[in-house]
């Protein structure tokens, strides 16, 4: 038949074909750019390097540079430099915190803190996470994840103040209080540890919270109940079976609270007073004077996350050792 499609010749599209060919669509047709990607992609190794290029790019250049910048700083007896001056090495500000013991209370205050915070924290959200993960279905389980999750939307300093409104002499509890005649005057909660530590349990409950509730939500029913037919009482299952079996999201959400506890400082200056002065506001007060305190505040900066590494590397070798102990 004379309209009959005549057949195709196998050079790849016509004319017409090219003229509607997207860039993307030209470019993988393109002979050295298909040499190019053959090359890259040849072995599963280079396939990982690519992918992982650009995670590894962000953590060098976002986290760990300006750690290592922070470190650099801490060895140095000035910065930033003045034209003309020239910048020695020195050890002077390390000296400094181990020959000075005044600055040995709010070292020690903000790692007793963030330690007793932690366990705060965690015996409050654990019952939480046990009642979304056992006790509700799951078609509600993400409604009432995006509850909790609700006052994490606004920044730290927001759910400081409403703390703040919350403990206040005229606040919510002290009226709450009066209400039921139980105090005549207010109670000056705020300026002490307790709003501080009400505070950093607030800001850091959800830390604790999706760990322990990914670890329980994991658990299988069937283990409570075949303890339960062995005749185990609800204490003996929750400590034989329940605790060992989330020791894991015990370990993340304790290490993840302690490191973020240990390194606040807007709410400790908003819900503290000076009996309760935490390491990061001494940081701070050396970065707000001249630049010739910037390496001390580096200095201490860098003491303070390698105790607190330190001490979170103690607490997963510990957790390790009881989940073995649990296994055997």
């Amino acid at each position: 038949m004379s309209d009959e499609v005549a057949p195709r010749t196998g050079r790849g599209p016509d004319t017409s074909e090219r003229k509607h060919l997207t860039f993307w669509g030209a470019l993988s047709g393109w002979k050295p750019y298909r040499l190019i990607i053959g090359i890259a992609t040849a072995s599963p190794r280079r396939q990982f390097l690519i992918l992982a290029a650009f995670p590894l790019l962000w953590v060098l250049t976002q986290h760990l540079g300006p750690m290592l910048q922070m470190l650099r700083v801490s060895f140095t007896d000035a910065y930033p430099v003045a034209p003309g001056v020239e910048q020695h090495f020195t050890l002077d500000n390390y000296a400094r915190f181990f020959g000075d013991y005044i600055f040995w209370q709010p070292f020690f205050r903000t790692l007793t803190f963030a330690s007793v915070f932690t366990f705060c924290t965690l015996i409050l959200t654990y019952p939480v996470a046990y009642f979304l993960a056992r006790h509700v279905s799951r078609k509600n389980q993400m409604l009432m994840l995006l509850l909790l999750l609700i006052p994490f939307w606004v920044g730290e300093i927001v759910r400081t103040y409403a703390i703040m409104i919350l403990l206040g002499n005229t606040g919510a509890v002290n009226q709450l209080l009066k209400w039921l005649s139980l105090i005549d005057r207010p109670i000056p909660f705020m300026y002490t540890s307790f709003s501080m530590g009400v505070g950093i349990v607030y800001l850091t409950a959800l830390y604790m919270l999706l760990p322990l509730y990914s670890a329980l939500e994991k658990l299988p029913r069937s283990y409570n109940e075949a303890a339960a037919d062995l005749g185990a009482s609800a204490w003996t299952r929750f400590r034989r079976v329940t605790l060992p079996l989330t020791l894991e999201g015990i370990s993340s959400g304790c290490t993840l609270v302690f490191l973020i506890s240990t390194g606040f400082y807007a709410t400790p200056v908003l819900l503290g007073g000076p009996s309760t002065t935490v390491f990061a506001e001494t940081i701070a007060g050396f970065f707000h004077v001249a630049g010739d305190e910037w390496p001390t505040g580096a200095a201490f900066a860098t003491i303070m996350f390698l105790a607190a590494i330190i001490l979170t590397g103690v607490f997963q070798k510990l957790m390790n050792s009881l989940r073995k102990g649990d296994k055997n």
